[in-house]
C-alpha cells in the first residue's frame, strides 16, 4: 500500500473542504433567493407603487398567464435625469460643462466678455438660464466637440473621479437612487433588457453608466453631436463636430427609441414633462404596459418640485398619470432610503 504525501494530503483535504463549502452553500441560496423573491425591492416602503412593479412583472413573466410577453420584448426604458439620479440644482452634466470651460478659459480670453461664456465662469445661474437653450449648447459644442471620442471618454472619467456636488457634497455617482437601482436589478432577474433613454449627452453617459447602473454603453440612449471618422497620424478616430446631431428629449424620446432600439418598449419610467412622450408611447401598446413617474417631494433627503423651474419641471405627465393609470412614486412616502450612501 502505497503512502500518500504531505503535498497529495493536503490538496485532497482542501478539495474535500471546498466540496463541503459548495454543499452549504448550495444548501443556503435557495433560502437567500427565497428572501429576495419575497422582498425584491427592500428600500421600497409597502406601499401602492412597489406593488405594482411587482404585480407588472409577475404578470408579464408568467408562462401560462394572459399578459406573458417573451423574453426579447421585455423592454424597459428609464430617463436618467431625475429619474436614477438626482438633477437639482441643475442637471449634473452642466456642472461638467462648467468646470471644463474652466479648465480651457486660460486658451479663451475672450469668453471673460462674452455670453454666456462670462455667465458660466462666473457660475452665474441665474444669467445663465436666461440664455436658453442656444446658449447652453453654445457652451456644449466648445467643450464637447474637436477630440476624439476616446479623448472625451477619459475627460468624464477624470471628471468623475474628483466633482463633487455643490450642495450635498458627494461624488455625483453616490447621488443615485438607491430604490431604482433595485428596479432595475429586479426587472434584469427577470429576463427585462434596460436601457437608458435620456436628453443628457451619449457620449457623457456611456463612460460611466455600466459600473454604477449595470447598463452597458450600446443600452444608453440620448443626446448626440454630429461625429466624423477621421485618420489621425494613420489611425482611425471618429472626431466629435461642433454641430448637434440629435435631441433626445420629449418627441425626440419615442423617436430615439425605435431608431436605436427597435422595439416599443413595456415599462417606461421618468420624472418630467421631458418624459411624456415616452411614457406616452410605450403604454400605448398591445397587452400590458407600465408607465411610471418618479414624483420630487422630499426636501429634507433629497430635493421637492414640480410645476416650477426649468429644470425637471413636471406638470402635464403628472395630470395625464391619472387619466393613463400610470404609476406616481412619492419620493418621501414609498422610498425608505433615497441614496445608496
Amino acid at each position: 500500500m502505497c503512502r500518500l504525501s504531505k503535498k497529495t494530503v493536503f490538496l485532497s483535504f482542501r478539495v474535500a473542504f471546498i466540496a463541503f463549502l459548495f454543499i452549504v452553500f448550495s444548501q443556503l441560496n435557495p433560502a437567500v433567493a427565497s428572501a429576495a423573491k419575497n422582498n425584491p425591492l427592500p428600500s421600497w416602503n409597502n406601499v401602492p407603487a412597489k406593488q405594482a412593479i411587482i404585480d407588472f412583472v409577475a404578470a408579464v413573466t408568467n408562462p401560462q398567464g394572459p399578459d406573458y410577453v417573451a423574453p426579447a420584448e421585455r423592454i424597459a426604458v428609464f430617463d436618467n435625469d431625475g429619474t436614477l439620479w438626482s438633477e437639482k440644482p441643475v442637471y449634473f452634466q452642466l456642472f461638467f460643462v462648467l468646470d471644463r470651460l474652466k479648465e480651457m478659459a486660460p486658451e479663451h480670453p475672450e469668453w471673460k466678455t462674452t455670453q454666456p461664456f462670462k455667465a458660466a465662469l462666473e457660475r452665474d445661474l441665474s444669467t445663465l438660464a436666461k440664455s436658453g437653450e442656444k446658449g447652453l449648447l453654445e457652451l456644449v459644442m466648445a467643450t464637447h466637440s474637436g477630440m476624439t471620442t476616446s479623448e472625451f471618454t477619459d475627460i468624464v472619467k477624470r471628471w468623475l473621479k474628483t466633482a463633487k456636488h455643490p450642495t450635498l457634497n458627494r461624488p455625483y455617482t453616490e447621488l443615485i437612487f438607491k430604490p431604482m437601482l433595485e428596479v432595475l436589478v429586479y426587472l434584469r432577474g427577470n429576463g427585462f433588457k434596460t436601457f437608458i433613454v435620456s436628453g443628457g449627452g451619449i457620449e457623457f453617459m456611456r463612460p460611466w453608466v455600466e459600473a454604477v447602473y449595470g447598463i452597458p454603453p450600446e443600452q444608453v440612449v440620448g443626446s448626440s453631436l454630429k461625429t466624423k471618422f477621421k485618420l489621425r497620424d494613420g489611425k482611425p478616430v471618429i472626431i466629435s463636430l461642433p454641430e448637434m446631431n440629435f435631441i433626445d428629449d420629449k418627441e425626440g424620446k419615442p423617436v430615439a427609441i425605435n431608431l436605436h432600439i427597435g422595439r416599443r418598449p413595456i415599462a417606461a419610467f421618468g420624472n418630467s414633462d421631458g418624459d411624456l412622450q415616452m411614457l406616452q408611447w410605450t403604454t400605448a401598446g398591445k397587452g400590458k404596459r407600465l408607465g411610471l413617474i418618479v414624483h420630487h417631494t422630499d426636501a429634507e433627503r433629497e430635493f421637492a418640485y414640480d410645476k416650477k423651474g426649468h429644470v425637471g419641471r413636471l406638470d402635464k405627465a403628472l395630470i395625464e398619470a391619472q387619466t393613463k393609470g400610470w404609476t406616481v412614486v412619492d419620493m418621501k412616502k414609498d422610498w425608505k432610503v433615497v441614496y445608496p450612501y
